[in-house]
């Protein structure tokens, strides 16, 4: 009876200890592009998110809890993040997510999350609509830090009229990304009274541009402006060297990844796009992100194959966690509203978030940090 006794209260014991030791992780779900045309965004954007989150439980975690990344790639495929959606969901048991870099992906899959009643952070989709696609709703779940196309568009096009340019050639993709975004474009443009004298379309995977600029050069363009997610934008500066036709580049934040810059080569020089990071060390925060970055991942030549990408996805994280600190749960509504009233102000690489998130409004991004970037020699510079 006595040895009975004491293996009692030593088993008590021991799941005491066990169970003080071991306290279920945090699962964030992570949802993006990792292979495909989309992928330098992806995993740039991953990548942001993995020093976050061991930077993070390296100092203790979130209530106590480390923060565990469950990853999955969409592939750039609507139905593929519709799958992963319900996965993370059902049965990973996420409290949020973050990711999302196609605006098609994220219109068809983050209703799952609106559903559950769980946080969804898109720290890359730009897609105006995106965060108001539940707006109606009593609780909104869908979050941004991005630069939404909004915001975009308008830099783009103010851009262009303030450089005196009065006959805009557009050339988008046929992807949501592109089209939402050449209909903002669109917009911002009429409401300055500039009509676009060529407006052009081009598939992912296209190789020869040719024909939709000799459109646009023949219609007396003086400027092209471009939406775009993928590679093919290195063919848009490519075909007009090849036509001899020397007009300037102005565009969406993604002329700024490597796959543009890289194929482009010198072609490219003098692109200008709206960026909300780039890589450059003005802040000792940046600097220290930018550093551990290149030494985690070594990306060729130092440079990040999407700094934004990266950048965001980092910053996403420190929100989320954040949100869930003060919320002290991980239930979906309370940290939405935790979001939604952010106490203290987040020391982030793009920004500091100061009461960045609303009721009303859940776009952490604004104008104020926002600015242009121009390519030069292989890499993104501030315009001054």
């Amino acid at each position: 009876m006595d040895f009975r006794l004491k293996a009692l209260v030593a088993g008590v014991a021991l799941g005491f200890s066990m169970s003080g030791m071991a306290a279920e992780p945090i699962k964030i779900g992570v949802s993006g592009p990792f292979t495909g045309g989309s992928a330098p965004m992806g995993v740039s954007m991953r990548d942001g998110v993995r020093l976050a989150v061991n930077e993070i439980n390296a100092k203790g975690g979130v209530l106590g809890r480390q923060l565990q990344m469950v990853e999955r790639d969409d592939e750039a495929k609507p139905e593929r993040g519709v799958q992963i959606a319900q996965e993370l969901i059902n049965k990973e048991k996420v409290v949020a997510t973050v990711g999302y870099i196609n605006t098609g992906v994220a219109l068809a899959s983050q209703r799952f999350y609106q559903q559950a009643k769980i946080p969804v952070m898109n720290n890359v989709a730009t897609g105006s609509i995106v965060t108001k696609q539940f707006a109606n709703q009593p609780e909104n779940y869908v979050f941004r830090n991005s630069a939404n196309d909004t915001i975009q568009s308008t830099m783009i096009a103010e851009e262009a009229i303030r450089r005196g340019f009065k006959k805009p050639a557009i050339l988008a993709d046929s992807t949501n990304y592109g089209q939402l975004g050449r209909e903002d474009l669109e917009k911002v443009l009429a409401a300055k009274s500039v009509k676009p004298v060529s407006v052009e379309k081009y598939n992912i995977g296209d190789v020869d541009m040719t024909a939709q600029l000799l459109r646009a050069k023949q219609a007396g363009a003086d400027v092209v402006l471009t939406y775009g997610i993928g590679p093919e934008l290195a063919q848009i500066a490519n075909g007009m060297q090849k036509l001899g036709w020397k007009v300037p580049i102005v565009g969406s934040w993604t002329l700024a990844m490597a796959n543009f810059i890289d194929n482009a080569g010198a072609n490219g020089n003098g692109t200008r796009m709206p960026q909300t990071f780039i890589q450059n060390p003005d802040t000792p925060k940046r600097k220290a992100f930018i550093d551990a970055y290149v030494k985690a991942y070594n990306p060729p030549n130092g440079r990040m194959p999407s700094a934004v990408s990266a950048a965001q996805g980092y910053d996403s994280i420190y929100l989320l966690a954040a949100a869930i600190q003060q919320a002290g749960s991980t239930e979906g509504p309370k940290i939405a509203s935790a979001l939604e009233n952010l106490k203290t102000p987040i020391e982030g690489v793009v920004t500091t978030y100061n009461k960045p998130y609303s009721h009303t409004d859940h776009e952490a991004i604004n104008f104020d940090n926002t600015k242009f970037g121009e390519v030069q020699n292989g890499r993104v510079v501030p315009v001054k």
